[in-house]
């Protein structure tokens, strides 16, 4: 039996970090053939309240295969580095690049046969664009210890990998795994009506999920739309930036921010839409957009996301950001199609996730990455 021993910042049952703690939560219940897994995490969400009823500081069942361990706010790298020394796994599994005790530390004073360093992400051009100047010299810092050497590293697809290799180099030393999803399957929607639509976005409201500039397309839309905007809040200027342009839009375009969801909510708030949007500067898997699609519902989204190619497929629209209009005609398309027309699009979606995922080889590929 292999171990394999996972640090992530956030696990379930928070929430709010979103696709990184979906990507591991579906990994240890879909791959379980000869592994252990042991999952050590924060006892917070990303706001950083403290997540109720847990055992802190101790190992528990999460399934059969599984145990977590929520490590409270003190000593929290002397705790990791113990229990690694304690378990001894085969695999130490690094989710994330910039945290200090669930990234940082297993790499420089963790021991263990192989170490991988799933980027998630962090390091598309898009999201270190956002990042801090001590992130960016933090790369500069683990190059120059030649840590890249010693770690191997884990892509989602070749977009990462190729970006994962724009950092490091050629010695660096990559597998690429797809993530395992979630899939929601269809669901019973209501009459669409001509001339109107019901957009949702479910997300971290932040810069790099450009829900600022959905705002600023629907400005110039003319059908009736209703736009609901679920998900937590990471930069609360940039919050305020969208609800002041929500001020300024016109009558015809009603917009509602609710607060973020929890997973077992977001097939209700699905029911309710008609199209899922969210134009990313860059997303490394963008697990609320599958769902969507697994769901039936057509997306709009940039073309720095997995989700490529939609309109040939009739299952969304890929938008220039560079293009705001396209946005707003991406909009204006999906709300002037009759009931009958907007139900292929709809099939189009289901039939478009069905067709994107492929769990034997994902499978195969795990198994390179962790066995071989």
């Amino acid at each position: 039996m292999t171990k394999i021993f996972i640090s992530i910042p956030w696990f379930l049952p928070a929430y709010r970090a979103g696709g990184p703690i979906q990507s591991v939560a579906n990994l240890v219940n879909e791959f379980t053939e000869g592994v252990e897994y042991y999952i050590f995490t924060s006892d917070t969400d990303l706001n950083g309240a403290a997540l109720d009823n847990l055992t802190v500081n101790e190992w528990i069942d999460y399934n059969k295969y599984t145990k977590v361990w929520y490590a409270g706010p003190e000593k929290i790298s002397d705790s990791l580095v113990k229990q690694v020394e304690s378990i001894k796994p085969d695999i130490l599994f690094i989710i994330g690049v910039f945290s200090w005790h669930f990234n940082l530390v297993p790499v420089m004073f963790c021991k263990a046969p192989k170490k991988i360093l799933s980027t998630r992400g962090m390091l598309h051009p898009g999201a270190l664009s956002e990042k801090k100047w001590k992130q960016k010299i933090f790369l500069q810092v683990f190059k120059l210890l030649e840590y890249h050497y010693k770690v191997l590293f884990h892509a989602t697809d070749e977009e990462e990998r190729k970006y994962i290799t724009n950092q490091f180099g050629k010695p660096a030393t990559i597998f690429t795994a797809g993530n395992y999803p979630s899939n929601i399957g269809s669901l019973v929607h209501g009459k669409k009506e001509v001339g109107s639509l019901k957009l949702v976005s479910i997300a971290i409201l932040s810069a790099m999920k450009n829900i600022l500039l959905v705002l600023q397309a629907l400005q110039t839309v003319e059908e009736t739309i209703q736009y609901d905007i679920y998900g937590p809040v990471r930069d609360e200027n940039y919050r305020d930036d969208c609800l002041l342009q929500i001020k300024a839009l016109p009558k015809n375009v009603s917009v509602f921010v609710h607060k973020e969801i929890e997973p077992h909510e977001v097939k209700g708030v699905l029911e309710k839409a008609d199209v899922f949007i969210l134009p990313s500067k860059s997303e490394n898997f963008g697990h609320a957009m599958y769902e969507a699609l697994s769901a039936g519902l057509p997306l709009i989204t940039s073309h720095h996301t997995p989700w490529i190619k939609l309109e040939n497929a009739k299952a969304g629209i890929n938008v220039d950001l560079k293009d705001i209009t396209e946005i707003s005609s991406a909009i204006s398309q999906f709300a002037g199609m009759e009931e009958e027309v907007f139900e292929e699009w709809r099939q189009g979606a289901l039939r478009y996730a069905a067709n994107a995922i492929d769990k034997e080889v994902i499978k195969k590929k795990y198994e390179e990455m962790f066995f071989g």
